[in-house]
């Protein structure tokens, strides 16, 4: 939330930590529908109040969210309760008297939740933002980044939702405090920042960096795949963790798991978030001085450049230097003007007053020329005969 930072520092912080208490209290004491409700919205809601704060669309922020949260998430509930469908209940496996586990994981349903539900669940993440990314007026970085995060977040809210639904209808749960609040501190924390996080990483390497968005690039298709790379680890690492012999330390662990994806993705979009931030403020800095119109980007790096720089403020590189463009080699043909033409461009038209000859006739003006040419000429052969004439002494 690098926007607006200035002014109110700490009001979404205390926003996310007022909702994290409220959860965590719910789930201790048992009162999971509260809890499930607070956890699954606590992050979409605080990130679309912030987006309504700063005013970050201006005149169209109901589509705009409507579009990349909205979408997403009816979306997201047909394919969670198709997949949830498909893979079956997943018991937490338990140990038994002989040290066994009760349950032990399939590949079927590993290959569903760890392959096919990221790759899945990516694209309908995608869809929405990149729609909009795609609109002239919300093709900076920022832009896709921020529809990123919002889709990632309608993404995991609906999909919490969904696959809980038993508790959110199930009323008092009975006392187990350790399960709920990490199931809690999972499902409504954890994953949110992880989904959201990285589909806003795709998004922004679909709007780019320059003029217009980037589009469907190599490095737009690299993003994806560091998303899905991302959900799929931790898809798998909370699947296979629901086995491991108590339902508490299964969650614990798929807590800790995803607080190490987290981390590896907040250093990867601090990166982004420089890159969108550096653009939007050369950008507000040279339409101080020039009209969007005029705008020159850098050849190098492609961010803004102020007016009249002789450097690119982003990368240094000198202003007057840009790659040399293609030229295809063709072959000279030549051709004979025309009478009425004239062989130097710009000048094949009559000027006022001057009427081109018929064909067959020659022009007089035309005629006028070459005589007086031909007179020089034969003026200046004669002056260089008389002075070698001189030279030799001869008369």
């Amino acid at each position: 939330m690098p926007r607006g930072a200035g002014q109110r520092p700490q009001t979404y912080r205390i926003a996310l930590t007022i909702a994290l208490i409220v959860a965590l209290i719910a789930a201790i004491f048992g009162a999971m529908p509260i809890a499930v409700l607070v956890a699954a919205s606590a992050v979409p809601v605080v990130y679309i109040v912030y987006i309504y704060d700063v005013n970050l669309w201006e005149d169209e922020p109901l589509i705009v969210t409507g579009l990349a949260f909205l979408l997403t998430g009816a979306l997201t509930v047909g394919f969670t309760i198709l997949w949830t469908y498909l893979r079956g209940p997943v018991p937490y496996g338990t140990t038994t008297y002989e040290g066994s586990l009760s349950a032990a994981p399939t590949v079927g349903a590993f290959l569903l939740v760890a392959l096919a539900v990221p790759i899945v669940g990516e694209v309908i993440r995608q869809i929405g933002p990149v729609l909009l990314a795609s609109r002239p007026e919300f093709d900076d970085l920022m832009d896709g980044l921020t529809f990123g995060v919002i889709s990632g977040l309608a993404y995991s809210c609906f999909d919490t939702l969904t696959r809980h639904w038993d508790l959110l209808t199930g009323g008092l749960q009975g006392p187990e405090p350790g399960l709920w609040v990490s199931l809690i501190f999972l499902e409504g924390f954890v994953k949110p920042m992880i989904i959201g996080t990285a589909s806003g990483i795709a998004v922004a390497e679909f709007s780019g960096l320059g003029r217009g968005y980037d589009g469907f690039t190599p490095r737009y298709f690299r993003g994806v795949g560091e998303a899905i790379l991302a959900n799929a680890a931790y898809q798998a690492g909370t699947y296979l963790f629901s086995f491991v012999g108590n339902a508490t330390l299964g969650v614990v662990l798929s807590i800790l798991w995803g607080l190490i994806i987290l981390a590896i993705l907040i250093l990867r979009v601090r990166n982004v978030l420089h890159s969108g931030l550096m653009e939007s403020a050369l950008e507000r800095s040279a339409r101080a001085g020039a009209v969007e119109s005029e705008f020159q980007y850098c050849a190098q790096c492609e961010m803004p450049l102020l007016e009249h720089a002789a450097f690119c403020n982003a990368c240094g590189t000198a202003v007057r230097v840009h790659p040399k463009a293609a030229r295809p080699k063709m072959g000279a043909v030549l051709t004979t003007a025309r009478s009425d033409e004239s062989i130097v461009p710009g000048f094949d038209s009559p000027i006022a007053g001057e009427q081109p000859a018929p064909r067959g006739q020659r022009n007089p003006s035309a005629t006028d020329e070459t005589t007086i040419s031909e007179n020089v000429s034969s003026k200046a052969d004669e002056a260089r005969d008389r002075f070698y004439d001189e030279e030799e002494g001869r008369p």
